[in-house]
């Protein structure tokens, strides 16, 4: 870095992201600290967006991101841990350690950030900090007083208890870092989430990690180029200027720009043709495949997949590569985000078998008369893990029925007893699995099968049972048009549709 440019540097507020476990609390933290309801206005009271707010303590800026805990926004909560410069590890001091608690903190770690533990729920009946301590350092999180380093704070977002002490905390990590910016260079940072309006068209939400993002500059981001028409700061007010740190959203991109990815701002469209030039973006093509190792057999859906911003378009292919059923193939032909549009129906009409889901957006009217005529099927919800129950169930009706045998325990004829016109006793011994009463059998004789029946009575030693185990003698009443003798093998089996 040039002398010049150290000397124009200045200290530059934290970018702190709050990650955990799901319902630990953090949406309920920073409902306290900035004074407003995020939880009340989500669909199924899960956070599903990333969020940034700035917040003012003691004189001094804080730029918080709220990233959801629930397991689908696993890609969000990486992003997350990418941007900031120092994490909150928000923990429940009534559950503990859990599934996402342990994937947040492998993002931090993986991306080397600085981070502060917030034990959370300290007001509840149950809570009890000491046991969450004691689930931290069994892996290997070991905060102060507990045989560690680790800054922590006892938060109760209900009544306000410990989240002054929990800001301190950051400020003072944030000065130990020795957080810097040069207010003098053009703006760069990340792409937090993006978005298409049908009226605004596209926008992005950014944090700017360094120098100044002004109205009136070109930003950059992939392959996406937007002269900037509007800026709108975190509270949706219009700015013309804003410095490192801060939240921002552009108006202004030709398309959308990829999620977590860096953007750098420039006085001219020239200066960023050359750029990019120089330094050329590719993305991945789509045509993903949820479950590649399907049955030769398998049924294909097309899938098309919209959401209203690119983070949880994210969100929900996490959702749905869960699904794994034997004889069906789920492939993303598209995705986007955006209302479901007509063009989006055209794309799979030649599939009737195609399925659109869309989370969080409308139908427009086009959409909904051309997929009527098509016979493709749009789904839309508000709750994620919806969309993949439906798609579950309607994969499930769709799969071809399969009829199969199978085999449920084998025995050895010792002797046939008695025989009437197609009845016979016979007594036999279980060599494997088990022999029930009322299955049909398979009759082999030096393995050969000769024939069927079907098993009307059981009993051991003269005792009426429904079934036989391994390794046991029997008596049975057998129908079946051959006659079977010693030595002779039965296979019983039951028939199974799925």
């Amino acid at each position: 870095m040039a002398e010049t440019d150290k000397n124009k540097q200045i200290a530059r507020p934290p970018v702190i992201a709050v990650m955990g476990h799901i319902d630990h609390g953090k949406s309920k933290l920073l409902d306290y600290i900035r004074q407003t309801n995020v939880v009340e206005r989500e669909s199924g009271g899960i956070t599903q967006h990333v969020s940034a707010y700035e917040v003012v303590h003691k004189d001094q800026k804080i730029t918080f991101l709220d990233t959801p805990g629930h397991a689908a926004f696993e890609a969000m909560r990486v992003r997350g841990a990418q941007i900031c410069d120092i994490a909150v590890l928000i923990v429940s001091a009534e559950e503990g350690v859990k599934t996402q608690t342990l994937e947040a903190l492998k993002s931090i770690k993986e991306h080397n950030k600085p981070f502060v533990v917030a034990i959370s729920k300290i007001d509840k009946p149950e809570a009890n900090p000491d046991r969450t301590k004691q689930s931290l350092a069994e892996n290997d999180v070991f905060v102060e007083g507990y045989g560690g380093a680790i800054p922590c704070a006892l938060v109760s977002s209900t009544e306000g208890t410990g989240v002054d002490e929990l800001l301190d905390l950051l400020l003072l990590v944030a000065e130990m870092e020795e957080l810097k910016g040069n207010p003098e260079k053009p703006a760069k940072g990340f792409i937090l989430e993006t978005n298409l309006d049908p009226r605004a068209g596209v926008t992005a939400t950014l944090i700017i990690k360094d120098g100044t993002l002004s109205d009136k500059d070109f930003v950059l981001a992939g392959n996406a180029l937007g002269k900037i028409k509007k800026m709108e700061n975190f509270l949706g007010k219009p700015v013309k200027e804003l410095m490192f740190s801060s939240p921002v959203k552009v108006f202004g991109f030709s398309e959308l720009p990829p999620v977590g990815c860096e953007f750098r701002a420039f006085a001219a469209k020239d200066e960023a043709d050359k750029w990019l030039a120089e330094n050329p973006f590719t993305i991945a093509p789509c045509g993903k495949i949820f479950n590649p190792h399907v049955a030769e057999n398998a049924i294909r859906i097309p899938l098309v997949i919209k959401a209203d911003v690119a983070g949880t378009l994210e969100a929900v292919e996490k959702e749905l590569a869960k699904i794994n059923l034997e004889r069906v193939f789920l492939e993303v032909v598209a995705k986007n985000v955006g209302p479901v549009s007509e063009n989006d129906v055209k794309l799979v009409s030649a599939f009737p078998e195609a399925v659109i889901l869309g989370f969080k957006v409308k139908s427009e009217k086009s959409a909904i008369t051309l997929a009527e005529k098509s016979g493709v099927t749009i789904k839309t919800s508000d709750i994620i893990y919806k969309l993949s129950e439906w798609l579950e169930e309607l994969a499930l009706g769709r799969t071809p029925k399969v009829t199969t045998e199978e085999t449920i325990g084998r025995a050895k004829i010792l002797k046939t007893f008695a025989a009437t016109k197609d009845k016979q006793i016979i007594g036999g011994v279980v060599s494997a699995g088990k022999i029930v009463k009322g299955l049909k059998v398979k009759i082999h004789r030096h393995d050969n099968e000769i024939g069927q029946g079907k098993i009307l009575d059981l009993q051991i030693q003269k005792i009426k049972v429904n079934e036989v185990e391994e390794n046991t003698q029997f008596g049975a009443e057998v129908e079946a048009k051959i006659e079977i003798a010693g030595g002779d093998v039965i296979y019983a089996f039951e028939t199974v549709t799925k």
